[in-house]
């Protein structure tokens, strides 16, 4: 009974979130963050709108770097062209973006200062090099005080190929797509790290372009594919100081399989 009692709750929570409007509002520089909100239109059938510039980026990443550290000193954001779709349609806005200076990009940025999204919906989707989904999170949280910014998608640009199926999980895990999965269970109690899961460690990190420390404890689990490591790791912040940043890594059942690591959390 009480099984039956919670599929009712789950399948009513997907029929509430169903019938609310959806709408996938992005920005992308290089075509990656792109590829993640076609993927989710796929996947949900909402609506797509891409945030364009006025005077776009070049794409050249030291050039963009330059530019997005003008703007955010002198506090000239970069101008948007009009949308062809209205935010203040729609519930529920997946709004996706690249981390650019750990944060949401800067397009983002003129976003919210155009929109309070109140009472709306905001579930954030990101690319990044090492991570972020964390810290824009929760700057969301912060600069859209009148909206409900909800638990977001974050993936690393180097691992395309792992969107279509993590996309397929956080979808249904989360209610807004039909569909049953199996929960994840719980990572294991951090114990220090082993020459083994150090070798896990190494060939998963050690190819990044900037040194992401040394592992000290790892936790891990096993999915239905794969196992799973959450390394607790020591090394130098941005500012040179001593910091501690959890490191996932995951290991495919594949024979050919090598260690890939999804996301640091600063």
């Amino acid at each position: 009974m009480k099984k039956f009692l919670l599929s009712l709750v789950a399948m009513a929570a997907v029929t509430t979130m169903n019938a609310q409007k959806m709408l996938i509002l992005y920005y992308s520089e290089t075509g990656t963050t792109k590829a993640v909100a076609e993927e989710l239109q796929k996947q949900l059938g909402a609506d797509i709108e891409s945030i364009e510039l006025v005077e776009p980026y070049t794409g050249v990443f030291q050039e963009t770097i330059e530019r997005g550290q003008r703007e955010l000193q002198s506090g000239q954001l970069p101008a948007l062209k009009p949308f062809t779709k209205n935010p203040a349609n729609y519930d529920v806005i997946f709004l996706g973006y690249p981390i650019w200076f750990g944060t949401y990009a800067n397009p983002i940025a003129t976003l919210i200062k155009q929109y309070d999204f109140a009472g709306k919906t905001i579930v954030p989707f990101c690319t990044f090099g090492s991570g972020g989904l964390n810290t824009s999170s929760d700057a969301l949280r912060e600069d859209l005080p009148k909206a409900t910014i909800a638990k977001g998608y974050g993936v690393r640009a180097a691992r395309p190929h792992a969107v279509a199926k993590e996309l397929d999980r956080f979808l249904k895990e989360n209610g807004y797509k039909e569909g049953t999965i199996e929960k994840l269970p719980e990572f294991s109690e951090q114990h220090p790290v082993t020459a083994a899961e150090r070798a896990i460690f190494d060939a998963a990190c050690s190819s990044y372009q900037f040194p992401l420390g040394t592992p000290q404890t790892v936790g891990r689990r096993t999915t239905p594919d794969s196992t799973e490591f959450k390394f607790t790791v020591t090394g130098r912040g941005f500012n040179g100081q001593e910091s501690t940043s959890i490191i996932y890594v995951t290991l495919s059942d594949d024979v050919d399989s090598k260690p890939e690591f999804t996301e640091v959390v600063r």
